[in-house]
């Protein structure tokens, strides 16, 4: 029981990494306050949790929501101890050439700027707190290209930069702040904005699944669970001497080219020995 008698907020609390967020932090005793714009899905876990975890609606790109939320933790639990910056979603798709500055825009608010609002309306009520942790979802899109569109990826390096220079600000009060860089996880974030019927949504999500299981030296697909274990290790006190850094958490996914792990694939400097091999052995012939 890590977080016996803590407050917790999780946005995007209704579904996939942030409800296994949720569910995590309260089996290890806090009370928490989910935010999502999925109500249904909300009040469902809130209901499903003994009171444990309350549903406040909150949309994200709206600071005043992301302020009434912290308001309404702080008020009833009497402070926060810990947030999961976690609300987010695919962004637009289009490439730098063909981007419109509504897009980019949009994109921004929803990836970037909620986490720096989520900071900044959290750290009051997180001053003084022992313990008080701040944990924000940023990706591996952050560290590379070709992992996501490019204004999603752009903004999740801004959350992991934001989140060191937020650790510097904030060191003073005795709040840690820290990321995490998720790789394929199976949530439906990659197909939510397809215009398709929900099976073929679901058929996609699988096909996702297996090849993200194919992609990295962890041979299977990562889960929502793996990413709730990070959060409340950066959350507890096991990680106090953490901040203003991240955990990479990707099934390996970073490392580098496949041949890197699977022995059956050849690298690029192996396979320009077997053309060298081949073209002597020609010449020899």
């Amino acid at each position: 029981m890590r977080f016996a008698g803590k407050i917790a907020v999780v946005t995007g609390a209704a579904s996939g990494i942030g409800k296994a967020a949720v569910l995590k932090l309260a089996s290890e005793g806090a009370h928490v306050f989910a935010a999502d714009i999925d109500e249904a899905g909300g009040q469902a876990l809130a209901e499903q949790s003994n009171g444990k975890i309350d549903f406040v609606r909150c949309d994200v790109t709206k600071p005043s929501d992301i302020e009434a939320l912290m308001n309404a933790a702080a008020t009833k639990g009497g402070g926060i101890d810990i947030v999961f910056n976690n609300a987010a979603a695919g962004g637009d798709r289009a490439p730098i050439d063909e981007i419109s500055p509504e897009g980019w825009d949009r994109t921004m608010d929803l990836v970037l700027k909620s986490v720096a609002m989520g900071i900044r309306y959290a750290a009051p009520h997180m001053k003084g707190r022992k313990g008080a942790s701040i944990v924000n979802t940023a990706s591996v899109a952050a560290l590379g290209a070709g992992y996501s569109p490019i204004a999603y990826a752009v903004a999740k390096a801004g959350v992991l930069h934001l989140s060191k220079v937020a650790a510097t600000d904030l060191a003073q009060y005795g709040i840690r702040v820290n990321a995490i860089c998720p790789g394929f996880i199976n949530t439906n974030i990659f197909t939510a904005s397809l215009d398709v019927p929900g099976e073929l949504k679901t058929q996609a999500n699988d096909v996702i699944a297996q090849m993200s299981a194919n992609a990295q030296p962890v041979a299977r697909g990562g889960q929502p669970e793996d990413i709730a274990n990070a959060v409340a290790y950066l959350a507890s006190e096991e990680s106090s001497f953490m901040t203003g850094t991240h955990l990479l958490v990707d099934g390996g996914l970073t490392i580098g080219q496949r041949h890197a792990w699977d022995k059956e694939t050849p690298g690029m400097f192996d396979a320009l020995l077997a053309m060298e091999e081949a073209a002597k052995a020609g010449a020899g012939a």
